[in-house]
């Protein structure tokens, strides 16, 4: 038994269309609508095609399985249902500066983490974030109250030279910085600022807690310095030279 006819009926008015509007969303005329529903004649298969995807659907669903059935199983209930479990699955705990002390004492307790303010982007995969707001200007142009959006580094070996992270450890607490890895300096890791005018340092690798992979950077409309362009230039081989005379030490 196919449920197209009825299916077809049951989504277009859980949107609130008329035959008409679903007619032009599927590219047929009125009529071949009010003949579904009323199951007087059956969807073609690019009908069927054009409603997966404007639903969300496989064909198999579409066609065999009765979409206003009980409640909680429902096409709108499992819907529901597969949105939460995306919400929760890019959900992000916001640590602001002024709880960046207490994230260094709290960190691994889930009672602490349990009680940040969370959010959440669209645009992230399932996975394990966290979101700090970074005071200062050791990382220009990335403005000072930037939001980092990071994503958890489970092994301090994943990490790539040169990239951005979030660094939680014993003697920094959070910092957001790029990372250079040493290969004279055993078991430790260079950190990196932006803004030439900071020096590198060294941190122990024993001594990092945490790191964040930066995935996205937060901030305010028009809170990014401007730089003329003899500035900008002059900053970025100042930094280029930097790192190159770094990585010669270190390699």
């Amino acid at each position: 038994m196919s449920y197209a006819g009825k299916n077809l009926r049951y989504l277009r008015k859980l949107r609130g269309w008329t035959q008409e509007v679903f007619a032009n969303k599927l590219d047929i005329k009125r009529s071949l609508v009010g003949a579904y529903e009323e199951e007087r004649a059956e969807p073609k298969l690019e009908v069927l095609e054009a409603m997966c995807t404007i639903f969300k659907l496989s064909l198999d669903e579409l066609l065999l399985k009765d979409l206003s059935a009980t409640k909680g199983n429902s096409y709108i209930d499992q819907r529901r249902k597969q949105k939460m479990a995306s919400l929760s699955a890019a959900e992000i705990q916001f640590v602001p500066f002024k709880a960046a002390a207490g994230y260094l004492a709290g960190y691994a307790d889930s009672d602490f983490i349990d009680e940040l303010n969370t959010f959440t982007l669209p645009m992230l995969a399932p996975g394990q974030y966290r979101a700090f707001e970074i005071i200062g200007d050791s990382m220009l142009p990335t403005p000072s109250g930037s939001v980092i959006v990071g994503e958890k580094v489970q092994d301090i070996e994943d990490v790539k030279n040169s990239n951005t992270y979030v660094v939680l450890s014993k003697s920094d607490g959070i910092v957001y910085k790029r990372i250079l890895k040493n290969n004279k300096l055993k078991k430790k890791i260079t950190l990196v600022s932006d803004n030439p005018i900071y020096e590198p340092y060294s941190v122990n690798e024993e001594d990092v807690l945490e790191i964040w992979k930066a995935i996205y950077i937060l901030h305010k409309a028009n809170a990014v310095q401007q730089w003329d362009v003899g500035s900008l230039a002059g900053m970025v081989n100042n930094l280029q030279e930097q790192v190159a005379n770094l990585q010669k030490k270190l390699n």
